[in-house]
């Protein structure tokens, strides 16, 4: 299978892409340098190319979602590598809209498997497409903003981009709280699960 990789600033640092012929397989947050970003590609990099003219406008739409702009990411994606539990739950993620929150338990109760909130969070940690497939958006039902793979700090800003007040200013992590929000962070409802990955 041939696969095809494109590096790219940002006003936060170098991002790398990677596809398959059947879809998005990785994306690396925001980097010091472009060697620091394909390594975060990591081992999903064997015998691939360079190839921008794959990835159309989705670089500069990262660019414009990273400067604030609300942005959507409909991409086919590729996740094959993924377990049917992991492909579930970043299903669901991705229906969660623009500058909302959900739980973990949300998720939980989305793919109808109550009580397995833990399991989600450690699905959510495997995510190779973070934006692309929101799980910063995923907080604890108590507020705390909870793990994510790229980082407390990125998660926290990722929200911030996105308008979501946070209880602390950046860089104070000793709460790590997400404010209520007068929109219903915690709503159960969701966007249209339109162009999502079987």
């Amino acid at each position: 299978m041939r696969l095809s990789y494109f590096l790219f600033p940002t006003d936060l640092g170098w991002m790398g892409l990677l596809t398959s012929p059947a879809g998005l397989r990785a994306l690396s947050l925001p980097q010091n340098s472009p060697q620091m970003a394909l390594q975060k590609l990591g081992r999903r990099l064997g015998g691939t190319i360079a190839d921008p003219s794959l990835f159309g406008d989705l670089p500069q739409r990262l660019r414009d979602y990273l400067s604030g702009k609300p942005m959507t990411f409909p991409e086919r994606l590729d996740l094959a590598d993924a377990t049917p539990f992991q492909r579930q739950v970043w299903k669901a993620v991705r229906r969660i809209p623009y500058g909302e929150t959900r739980s973990y338990g949300w998720c939980a109760q989305e793919i109808g498997r109550p009580g397995a909130a833990r399991a989600v969070g450690g699905a959510l940690s495997q995510n190779p497409l973070p934006i692309i497939i929101p799980c910063h958006r995923v907080i604890a039902s108590s507020g705390e903003i909870g793990g994510y793979s790229g980082g407390a700090d990125m998660k926290r800003l990722l929200l911030e981009i996105e308008g979501i007040l946070l209880e602390t200013s950046y860089g104070d992590f000793e709460k790590n709280k997400i404010a209520p929000r007068a929109n219903g962070a915690e709503r159960t409802g969701g966007g249209q699960d339109k162009d999502l990955p079987r």
